[in-house]
């Protein structure tokens, strides 16, 4: 540690204090591989005190009406929205991420996951049915369901982040959260706004450490009746196993192999560019970023030179570079798990057209050694292969050629994961039937990552359980009771 700068050190957020913990995590800046920042390495205690902390002030937020809640989560909007360019910066330097994607995209889909939900708490509505020839009338009421445990990852920080926490705390609950120990910086500056913004002490509490430690105390304690976890499919496993004998409500949004269908009706010149995109924005660490192209054979060479000339004008640069198009990858273990997956396509025969192994990368002396890989195009692997079948989670694509639209149907659903497709065509039937019959919780069709808050959000199979969205999140963080009135 000798001859580094001050580093950042962070600190927990319970019952409405940032408190030091007794031990710390080293966390890098993707971009140079250095230690830049010190995370809470907390464990049992610190949840133990945060679940406390919660339980305590449950009655107290759960009573509030919804105008009243709405009003506090509209402040945290506008605070948070003051300081954009300040959490933008320090998204970017935490994960790796451009600057001008964390400008654009982290940062204001943040802010507006505080105003949707404050928003949307206003409008729903009980049912009410009549039995008159008992005397009887029946409704519903919706009641917050506790302190609401949330484990978020390090791809989307803050904006995963606050997709669970603005719908908790609309619909009367309190919150432990766990962001990631690799990105945590941005959910510690929150920490700060949610005062100023009167959340009131115990409402909100973060703590700050790995999963083994910290996320586990969570999963398993006893008072948190419910889970909230966007991440990968081992750890909901664990957490499966962890909830089961306390029966706890779960929401697992999990991960993707997701694929892009390109008929030969499809316009290229929207397809190719929003192909590259949804392959590689973010590093490729998103969960609905594209992993398998199949483009039907009498295009299939037209395509695959236009995307590779496309992801080669896709250029790796430092985050802070207004011209970089991807930044570097999360961590250092992550970048070689990514690099394997080329290395088993190569051994497998496959051949690769731009990207790892093809192409330089040229960064400044202080970044060499920072996680940055080229956008990576993969063609000639077989359906079976890890390629085309595990979650790679950064810049790799593989591009395969297919047949009939029956053909590729199957295809496509041939995998354990089902959690978003793209379908690009300019025949309405069928950009119609081949939605239907695609086993993946969202689709899109001439287009990537258009999203409405209202819709429902997650997949099927191994891709999770469960929705997000207005109605979504509302009924899995409160429970229904059904009153009998006889008159």
């Amino acid at each position: 540690m000798a001859g580094t700068k001050a580093l950042l050190m962070l600190e927990n957020f319970i019952d409405g204090k940032f408190l030091p913990c007794s031990s710390y995590i080293d966390s890098y800046d993707p971009s140079t591989g250095e230690v830049y920042c010190r995370v809470p390495n907390s464990g049992k205690d610190e949840i133990q005190a945060a679940v406390k902390a919660a339980r305590e002030a449950f009655p107290g937020w759960s009573s509030r009406s919804p105008q009243e809640r709405s009003r506090v989560l509209n402040q945290v909007a506008d605070l948070l929205e003051q300081s954009l360019e300040e959490f933008a910066q320090a998204e970017s330097k935490d994960q790796g991420k451009t600057l001008a994607l964390a400008r654009t995209m982290d940062i204001p889909r943040s802010v507006q996951n505080f105003r949707f939900f404050a928003s949307s708490i206003l409008h729903h509505t009980s049912e009410c049915t009549q039995m008159d020839h008992l005397g009887c009338m029946h409704y519903t009421v919706r009641t917050p369901v506790g302190v609401a445990g949330l484990i978020s990852p390090w791809n989307l920080p803050l904006y995963l982040l606050t997709w669970k926490i603005a719908p908790a705390m609309a619909a009367g609950n309190t919150v432990v959260a766990k962001p990631s120990e690799l990105t945590s910086v941005t959910a510690w500056m929150l920490c700060t706004l949610l005062d100023k913004a009167g959340v009131p002490p115990g409402v909100v509490n973060i703590v700050f450490g790995t999963g083994p430690r910290v996320g586990e105390a969570l999963v398993s304690h006893p008072e948190v009746p419910l889970i909230s976890f966007t991440g990968s499919q081992p750890t909901a496993e664990r957490i499966t196993q962890l909830s089961a004998p306390h029966c706890k409500k779960l929401s697992l949004e999990l991960g993707g192999k997701n694929p892009a269908i390109i008929f030969e009706d499809a316009n290229l010149d929207e397809c190719i560019p929003a192909t590259v995109r949804s392959s590689f924005a973010n590093q490729g660490e998103i969960c609905l970023c594209t992993s398998r192209i199949f483009v039907q054979k009498s295009i299939y060479t037209e395509f695959l030179q236009r995307f590779v000339e496309a992801t080669r004008k896709w250029k790796v640069g430092i985050p802070s570079d207004p011209l970089a198009s991807m930044g570097a990858l999360i961590s250092k273990a992550h970048l070689e798990k990514v690099r394997s997956y080329v290395k088993r396509a190569l051994a497998e025969g496959a051949q690769i057209w731009c990207g790892e192994g093809v192409d330089k990368l040229n960064l400044p002396t202080r970044n060499q050694a920072g996680y940055f890989m080229l956008p990576t195009v993969i063609t000639d692997i077989k359906d079976e292969s890890c390629c085309m079948t595990e979650e790679i989670f950064g810049p790799v694509t593989c591009v395969v050629p297919f047949d009939s639209e029956e053909e590729v149907i199957e295809r496509a659903n041939n995998v354990k994961y089902g959690l978003a497709a793209t379908v690009w065509s300019s025949n309405v039937g069928r950009v119609h039937r081949v939605a239907k019959k695609l086993q993946s919780g969202l689709v899109w069709t001439n287009c990537w990552l258009i999203r409405e808050l209202n819709l429902p959000f997650g997949g099927m199979k191994s891709s999770g359980i469960g929705r997000e969205g207005a109605k979504d999140s509302y009924d899995f963080f409160t429970e229904i009771k059904t009153i009998t009135v006889k008159h």
